[in-house]
Formats: structure tokens, sequence, C-alpha cells
């Protein structure tokens, strides 16, 4: 579990990434999550576009992101999703707890 500090750092370096998935119209399917997956493994922090869908959806997508991929949420304002899994050897030091 991040704690506020941790996600006030993380949401700070996410600001300047671009987003590296997008989920489209058919919402979160398993090829999606894969791509999340590689994603988290090369950068930890990862920005995801999510086209269409209501907020009752995104917030959905993001909760089955975390749990299925062990990622912890960071942000979530409109359309855009940001996660964040360590790495076995993390690139990014977090503040302490």
């Amino acid at each position: 579990m991040l704690t506020p500090q941790q996600k006030k750092f993380l949401s700070e370096k996410a600001h300047s990434l671009e987003p590296v998935v997008l989920i489209g119209k058919n919402g979160l399917t398993p090829a999606v999550l894969k791509e999340i997956d590689v994603a988290l493994k090369s950068h930890e922090l990862v920005k995801i576009r999510f086209q269409g869908g209501e907020k009752e959806e995104r917030e959905e997508a993001l909760g089955q992101i975390c749990s299925e991929l062990s990622a912890h949420p960071v942000k979530h304002i409109g359309k855009m999703l940001v996660v964040y899994r360590a790495a076995e050897k993390p690139k990014i030091v977090l503040p302490r707890a």
C-alpha cells in the first residue's frame, strides 16, 4: 500500500509521462492487461488512457488492473489512469513511509 506522500511523489513523476497503453472501446481485454504488465515491467510507473466509458467503468478497470497485476493505483483523473509496480531492481526510489 502506498502512503499519501508516496502517491504524491509518483503523481508528480507521472505528470511528464505520455500514456503508454490505450484502453479502447472493447474495454480491459486480456491483451490490454498483458500490455500493461509489459509496460509495468519496463517502466514501473505507467500512464494509461481510457477511451470512452463512464467513471464507474474506469474505476472498475483500475481496480482490476491493480488486483490482477499486483500494482498500486496512483491517480485517476478523467480518462487518465496512473499505476505503479516496483520492479525487482527498482528504478524509482520512493520516499520512506
